[in-house]
């Protein structure tokens, strides 16, 4: 199963296959969302320690190493990598909005030159790379990142990181909004659970983006 008839919801079951993507290098580029070392690190609670072992096994085994070789990938071709990374600018955290303020698992006070903050070295940035600093879940609503991307004549946005059906799905709805073309690369993301993961994605494909693997990713755009 290809990425035309694959992830489809209930509303989409029996629709057309899309048309083929056409993504040219100079219009296209990769955003790179929240992969912080805060979300790397091992709990403590062996009880909590063992809830969240798929998810870090899934993000050293399969989304870090799928997302570096695809980001190597497309600065070889000339297309530009971006990152966003959720961090507040007072050490209080009094800037954040409201959903990274809220008691339980979302409650996020990420001050931005905190080590917890930092995206994990085996994505860091480039030296020449923009990188946007957010205390919302979507890239494009608590950044400039829709100007600098209408600046830069980008249409095609590529997203990989974390949450699936968190930051990344509220980043994928705000660009469909704008008319960005967006593109999910599947094993470049990660959501606390398989299910969840698998789940956000039949969601979000087809009506905000397109859900490629970054094989069928790199075939259309023609990047070994």
């Amino acid at each position: 199963m290809g990425w035309k008839t694959a992830y489809r919801s209930f509303y989409y079951q029996g629709a057309p296959a899309p048309a083929d993507l056409s993504l040219p290098k100079n219009e296209t580029a990769m955003l790179s969302i929240d992969v912080q070392n805060i979300y790397l690190k091992v709990p403590d609670d062996p009880v909590e320690k063992a809830r969240w072992a798929p998810f870090h096994r899934r993000m050293n085994e399969i989304v870090i190493p799928a997302t570096k070789s695809l980001q190597q990938g497309f600065r070889k071709a000339g297309i530009d990598v971006i990152h966003a990374r959720i961090a507040c600018q007072l050490p209080d955290g009094r800037d954040r909005s409201l959903s990274q303020k809220k008691p339980g698992w979302n409650y996020l006070l990420l001050p931005k030159a905190e080590p917890d903050s930092q995206i994990v070295p085996e994505l860091a940035p480039a030296a020449d790379e923009i990188v946007l600093t957010k205390t919302t879940d979507s890239a494009l609503t608590g950044t400039n990142l829709r100007l600098i991307l209408s600046n830069m004549g980008i249409k095609n946005v590529v997203l990989t990181g974390i949450f699936t059906d968190q930051c990344i799905s509220s980043t994928v709805r705000s660009l469909a909004d704008e008319s960005f073309n967006v593109i999910v690369v599947e094993d470049c993301c990660a959501a606390g659970t398989e299910e969840l993961h698998l789940r956000e994605l039949e969601i979000i494909n087809m009506i905000y983006c397109h859900v490629l693997s970054g094989r069928e990713l790199r075939d259309i755009m023609h990047i070994p």
